[in-house]
């Protein structure tokens, strides 16, 4: 299961995350990015997320490109094993993680 709280400001968008980002919940957290229209700052806040499976890191790496060129998308307080998907999967290296 995957609790999305989305709170918009202006041009800020704050995506919060609670669960698992995984295959059966990433089409959610993709229709509700889609949604998102004239937003220059995207913000993840990853305090209650617990898993993310290839289908979230998907998810993540499109939001990712689709900001390229808008704005700026960060992560934020990502756990220790979330952090470890980001490393081994190289995402680390083009993520902001805060």
């Amino acid at each position: 299961m995957l609790n999305i709280n989305k709170t918009i400001e202006g041009t800020k968008a704050v995506i919060a995350l609670s669960g698992r980002l995984d295959t059966l919940t990433s089409s959610d957290l993709d229709a509700q990015l889609k949604e998102l229209t004239n937003i220059t700052e995207l913000v993840f806040d990853f305090t209650g997320l617990e898993y993310v499976s290839s289908a979230g890191l998907r998810v993540l790496l499109s939001a990712q490109k689709s900001m390229k060129g808008k704005g700026t998308m960060k992560v934020t307080h990502v756990c220790d094993e979330i952090m470890q998907i980001f490393e081994v999967t190289g995402f680390d290296t083009f993520l902001t993680i805060e």
